[in-house]
């Protein structure tokens, strides 16, 4: 009996997989050609996967995807949290690098720390507290949600902040800020050059969500002398894993 219901299974998500690949629904014939199923034995789990509302029947012999995987679909993503999804790469990138690894989102014109890979050996005099704040401008991951902004909100931003300094590299003119942006959305990722903190430098690369919505910045932290280009790419792949383990397929526009 387990193997019979294990095969039964199958070809429910034999079929449920065809139905994904086609827009328009597609008939019982076409089904149980694809599928490699006989008509009898296809049309009988059609039916009870009619029942459960995991397919719906448009027409005479006419199939589509049901509602009820919509729903179940709603359930998974509102479960989805970043945090939990990007700890464990993010302390696989701090064990290649060594440096600390940041988690990040927007609140306002801030960014605001969520999550921290770190130890002892990252060299760091200062660890971002989980809860720290940061302005947009000053910081890698705050650019990344600056640089999805139009030139409007950009400039609104600046007016609202007046692009405040809190070292000598701080970015405190709009025209600096925007030449920034434009190298952010080129590269793909972004940086801070000791414009937040002197001694600290940090790269950022974005972690999208199903929609390809910036969801959050993931950044590598290190003493200014540490920083080494060849990271860029780690965490590049890391913010990626994580924003395809989060829905997300492609590139974001």
């Amino acid at each position: 009996m387990p193997s019979v219901t294990v095969q039964v299974l199958e070809r429910a998500m034999s079929l449920l997989d065809v139905l994904a690949e086609h827009v328009e629904p597609v008939s019982l014939k076409d089904l149980a050609a694809t599928t490699h199923l006989h008509a009898s034995t296809t049309h009988r789990i059609l039916n009870d996967l009619v029942v459960g509302r995991y397919v719906e029947r448009v027409d005479s012999g006419l199939y589509r995807l049901g509602m009820r995987l919509l729903e179940l679909g709603s359930l998974v993503k509102g479960r989805l949290n970043v945090r939990e999804v990007a700890i464990e790469p993010m302390r696989e990138l701090h064990r290649l690098t060594g440096q600390t690894v940041n988690l990040s989102l927007r609140q306002g014109d801030e960014i605001v720390y969520v999550e921290r890979a770190w130890s002892e050996r990252s060299g760091m005099q200062v660890v971002r507290a989980i809860g720290g704040r940061a302005p947009l401008h000053l910081t890698s991951t705050g650019k990344l949600f600056l640089s999805i902004s139009d030139p409007r909100q950009v400039r609104a931003y600046a007016l609202r902040t007046g692009l405040a300094g809190t070292t000598r590299n701080s970015i405190t003119q709009l025209d600096r800020l925007e030449h920034d942006l434009t190298l952010v959305r080129r590269h793909g990722y972004a940086r801070d050059n000791e414009e937040l903190e002197l001694g600290v430098r940090c790269i950022a690369a974005g972690i999208h969500d199903d929609t390809g919505k910036l969801l959050a910045g993931l950044s590598l932290s290190a003493p200014a002398e540490r920083m080494r280009d060849e990271w860029i790419r780690a965490l590049v792949e890391t913010a990626s894993r994580i924003s395809g383990a989060l829905g997300y397929e492609g590139r974001s526009n």
